[in-house]
């Protein structure tokens, strides 16, 4: 059993400690087994920790509960991925408030290179659903993979037309991977393991409480490349997430409504205060996003290039590339949560194999 994995899950459970402490403790201490190693007085000087969480820590309690929590990972084929394995989604490590790990059930690859998140009211209307139906088959040539939140409405809709064109789908749950809420779309999310995935953040068991569902939301805006808000009330999920999708400078859409119907009242709001370019079509999509066939190829051309990098190699240059723009070893490793001794090295390599360049400073650039 992975020792790591098993610390650094052992934080995650720990009560009161969220994401960006656990990416501070790791920091500070060098590795998530290192946290618990700590003296109290070491803990104590770490900022943001408390004598509640220190004594949580020193205790050792979530460690147990952390072993039983990756044997029943295992045994029911769910990936626990955190923040520093290579198959973590690089595009929440460009967020500050990723979470730590994500509880993972299916077979896609969430570093896939084009993702689109569409979402919307729960009480969708035949206009919204045909919608979805032509966004989803206008996205089809270039591959997409689809992301939601299994909700009633526009999200599942979304989930089984991308099954139906043949795409992979990703639902984000407000609850534990075991736990499939509403339990109506039950068959659609087995059937979603085949042509996706399960993601969610919340330990097996967690109840779909009213709370867990603005934290999904952001890892709905976070794992897309572009959000598409395809018809929403006046308040609701859907605008929760197009507004955090804004903030993580993703490209947010929203298809227009009837000004005299309630569930197109919020997409026509996004597009009159600039909070959201107007969808019509893919197309809108493609030209915004520059997926043109060119571009096509050229993806196609870089996973060509990447096949020669090792997995860690592969994750940081991709982290470069998504944050397109200069950065300094401090933030990478800040970023990446690794050593600055073993990412020194993989930015050599990357280097030499000409992927990257040293700038003055110890700041890099990816070419």
């Amino acid at each position: 059993m992975d020792q790591e994995r098993i610390y650094f899950l052992a934080l995650h459970l720990v009560p009161g400690v969220g994401d960006i402490l656990i990416k501070q403790l790791i920091s500070y201490c060098g590795s998530a087994q290192e946290v618990f190693r700590q003296t109290r007085s070491r803990l104590l000087r770490i900022p943001g920790i408390g004598d509640v969480t220190t004594n949580a820590i020193i205790n050792g309690l979530s460690l147990d509960q952390a072993e039983k929590e990756l044997r029943r990972a295992e045994k029911e084929e769910v990936q626990i991925l955190c923040f520093t394995d290579p198959a973590y989604p690089n595009r929440l490590k460009s967020i500050d408030d990723a979470p730590s790990l994500l509880y993972v059930k299916g077979n896609t690859n969430l570093n896939h290179p084009r993702t689109v998140g569409i979402v919307g009211t729960r009480k969708a209307t035949p206009y919204g659903r045909n919608c979805v139906e032509e966004l989803v088959l206008g996205l089809v040539k270039h591959q997409v993979l689809v992301i939601s939140g299994l909700a009633y409405g526009i999200d599942i809709h979304a989930h089984k037309e991308a099954i139906r064109q043949g795409l992979g789908t990703v639902a984000v749950l407000g609850s534990g991977i075991d736990v499939i809420y509403p339990l109506a779309h039950r068959e659609t999310a087995l059937r979603m393991i085949n042509h996706g995935a399960l993601v969610t953040e919340n330990a097996f068991g967690t109840q779909p409480d009213a709370h867990n569902f603005p934290q999904r939301n952001r890892i709905i805006a976070g794992l897309c490349d572009a959000l598409v808000v395809v018809e929403a009330g006046d308040k609701g999920g859907a605008l929760i997430t197009a507004e955090i999708a804004n903030t993580y400078n993703r490209d947010v859409f929203a298809i227009p409504g009837n000004i005299h119907n309630p569930y197109s009242l919020g997409c026509n709001r996004l597009i009159k205060t600039n909070k959201a370019s107007l969808l019509t079509s893919a197309k809108d999509l493609e030209y915004i996003m520059n997926w043109t066939e060119d571009q096509a190829q050229k993806t196609a051309q870089l996973a060509l290039e990447l096949g020669d990098l090792s997995d860690e190699e592969r994750s940081v240059l991709s982290l470069m590339r998504t944050k397109k723009r200069s950065l300094s070893i401090d933030e990478l490793a800040y970023l990446t949560q690794l050593p600055q001794g073993n990412l020194s090295s993989l930015l050599l390599s990357l280097e030499f194999k000409n992927r990257v360049v040293a700038l003055p400073g110890k700041i890099f650039a990816p070419r």
